[in-house]
């Protein structure tokens, strides 16, 4: 982009990416569950457009930037301030206090969840579906452990785990991924001691032909039965015992492992791009709101790319995403299975909650 007297310009990777955002996030449908909660113009000075601070609120979630942090890439960056829609000419960006304000209502309200859950209705309105098969996997979040603090401790919310030979505190991301598309369609944020088997209830949406999962998930076929009473137990089993290890067993784990590891494909995209590795917050309500905001922006990015970029396959599932799809698309979709529904409900809206207690 040519801001002044330039005579060359390159399109960054920053640049590419925010065009592809701004064409495949539903802006509308978002900015109409905020704003009913939105504060309304008075006496007052006037509040800031809901779209404009729900686009700097996507920023910080793609970019891992603090409240401050989001203000002076606004002033730093022609790039950002074009998809936010800031004429540094006429205003100014809005100030980090705004921009915190912004993100403390979103999690009063748990508008986070309703994010996750509108975007897996669009992607669904434009022909990207949830198929019959749930990977459900959990990934640990690291969260501070210093006590230089007021209460002098750690996140009372927050719990150490131990992995191998390793000890881990913080919060667990647990999440179930389609199969297919590897569009996050559940999350759950729990601390990091509770087991992954406890929460699978609430990764299945019911009408799984089949559910990946790796061992922390083994015996626990009749609560896949259940929860969905179709689903096969594709979860990996033991092979090493004391004496000696089954062969025959791990072989049939590695053939799961060429689905199942389509949920670290998830997971690299959350922490290698978006920078979501360690906790901003203190408590799990307002680290869950963040994990529905960066789980919404990995489903829009994940579903604009299922495809090879540069094939007309690829060509076909960004105008899906984005627009009406092309004659090939849309008889190939009539080739794919109905929309799974449930009486009452849409299978794609995000079931999403934080726990904060467990017996």
């Amino acid at each position: 982009m040519m801001t002044g007297f330039e005579r060359y310009t390159r399109k960054t990777r920053r640049a590419i990416f925010l065009e592809e955002m701004e064409q495949v996030v539903p802006w509308r449908k978002l900015c109409a569950l905020v704003e009913p909660h939105y504060p309304k113009p008075g006496n007052g000075r006037p509040p800031v457009g809901v779209e404009r601070m729900l686009r700097i609120y996507f920023l910080q979630q793609w970019f891992n930037l603090s409240d401050p942090a989001v203000e002076e890439a606004l002033y730093d960056s022609a790039v950002m301030r074009q998809f936010v829609g800031i004429d540094l000419g006429s205003e100014p960006a809005p100030d980090e206090t705004t921009v915190c304000k912004f993100r403390h209502l979103l999690e009063e309200h748990q508008l986070g969840e309703q994010i996750l859950g509108q975007v897996n209705l669009h992607l669904e309105a434009k022909g990207v579906r949830i198929t019959r098969g749930t990977i459900v996997d959990a990934t640990i979040l690291h969260a501070p452990t210093s006590t230089k603090n007021r209460e002098q401790q750690r996140d009372p919310e927050m719990h150490q785990t131990k992995k191998g030979q390793q000890w881990y505190f913080g919060m667990k991301a647990q999440v179930g991924v389609d199969s297919k598309t590897k569009i996050i369609y559940t999350a759950v944020a729990t601390a990091a001691n509770v087991a992954d088997s406890a929460v699978l209830p609430d990764l299945l949406h019911g009408v799984e032909t089949r559910v990946w999962g790796d061992q922390a998930y083994r015996g626990q076929t009749e609560v896949i039965r259940e929860c969905a009473p179709q689903a096969q137990d594709c979860t990996h089993r033991r092979y090493r015992y004391k004496d000696h290890i089954d062969e025959a067993e791990r072989a049939k784990n590695r053939s799961k492992s060429t689905v199942r590891s389509k949920v670290e494909h998830v997971f690299a995209v959350m922490k290698l791009k978006f920078g979501f590795v360690k906790l901003r917050f203190r408590g799990l309500k307002k680290n869950a709101t963040q994990l529905f905001a960066v789980c919404a922006g990995e489903s829009v990015l994940g579903a604009e790319k299922t495809v090879a970029p540069g094939t007309g396959l690829a060509r076909e599932r960004r105008l899906l995403i984005t627009g009406a799809p092309p004659k090939q698309a849309e008889d190939r979709e009539k080739t794919e299975s109905e929309p799974l529904q449930r009486p009452g409900r849409t299978l794609t809206t995000s079931e999403t909650r934080a726990y904060s207690e467990f017996p």
